[in-house]
């Protein structure tokens, strides 16, 4: 009888790489943890300021109606000016007719009382200061009709958004005019116009293209008081706008990165990455170059150039 088999003892047999396999899991699944959070914080930042952006629009839109509104009663207010300055002409000739007739009235008394009356109203200076009152009051009129209009058009939320055939050098002096408040205090603005024809383009869009350069111009310089130069010309088939300022210049590690979304060198709450952004983008629906050239400390000049004419492929 043959004895009977010891028993076998089995060990686990460890499954090699298993623990490297479940850390490196482990790694994967946190570091993509990490990116949905960072996705998911930069999509809130983004509809938040998408909301501003809506904000914004809205309010335009509101400014564009109260311009619109204001129009009327500047309308004729200054109508108004243009009769009481012509009254006040007719009135000026009847009272110099009075004047030399007052050495021929017989009644001295009469002849004291006017004289009186003449030096009490200061009559002499009234006679110089009121048309001067007047030409002020008739300047301050037409700059705020001027401001109206521009506002107006550089909305142009009375418009639909169409190509059109336009006058840039209009467009900039509106502009101009518009954001003349983020301008007069900082820097002084040089205008060199070439002879440029009219383009194709969306009129609305390339003005909101030139406020954006002009408002970062404006917040680029550091000093007390800087220089804007807006220069215009053509080659070949294009038109070219150059906004140069003599600001704090961008960096050559910020410089790549200018042009994308949501970036900004900016303090917070001072800008919100969008403007140039968007700034490309329009540029390049005119199938056109939006370039930039910096140098730390001495300033930033953008370049914008635009076809003459919308290229047949991109009308389609």
């Amino acid at each position: 009888m043959n004895a009977p088999e010891a028993p076998q003892h089995f060990e686990d047999t460890p499954v090699v790489g298993r623990p490297s396999l479940v850390a490196d899991r482990i790694r994967d699944l946190l570091q993509a943890n990490e990116d949905l959070r960072e996705a998911n914080q930069r999509l809130s930042e983004a509809q938040a300021k998408l909301v501003q952006s809506e904000k914004l629009a809205s309010i335009g839109q509101l400014a564009a109606g109260v311009a619109h509104e204001i129009n009327n009663p500047i309308g004729y207010i200054f109508s108004n000016f243009g009769s009481l300055e012509r009254y006040l002409g007719q009135l000026f000739q009847m009272l110099a007719l009075y004047e030399s007739a007052e050495t021929s009235i017989a009644d001295a008394g009469v002849a004291v009382q006017i004289r009186n009356l003449r030096e009490e109203i200061e009559l002499d200076f009234l006679k110089t200061d009121i048309p001067s009152l007047m030409a002020e009051s008739k300047e301050g009129i037409e700059r705020v009709r001027k401001i109206v209009q521009d506002l107006k058009d550089f909305s142009r939320v009375d418009t639909k958004l169409e190509w059109e055939w336009t006058n840039i050098h209009k467009g900039i002096e509106s502009t101009l005019n518009i954001v003349n408040n983020e301008i007069k205090y900082k820097a002084d603005v040089i205008k060199e116009f070439g002879n440029l024809p009219e383009i194709e383009c969306l009129p609305s869009e390339i003005n909101q293209v030139v406020m954006n350069l002009l408002v970062n111009a404006a917040h680029a310089i550091d000093k007390e008081r800087g220089t804007i130069a807006i220069r215009t010309g053509v080659a070949a088939e294009e038109v070219w706008i150059s906004v140069e300022d003599d600001g704090a210049g961008i960096s050559a590690e910020n410089l790549p990165r200018i042009f994308d979304p949501f970036f900004t060198t900016k303090p917070v709450g001072k800008g919100t990455g969008l403007g140039l952004s968007l700034s490309y983008g329009i540029i390049k629906k005119h199938n056109g170059r939006l370039e930039v050239e910096s140098t730390r400390g001495r300033g930033t000049r953008f370049t914008v150039s635009l076809p003459i004419r919308r290229p047949v492929a991109a009308a389609q």
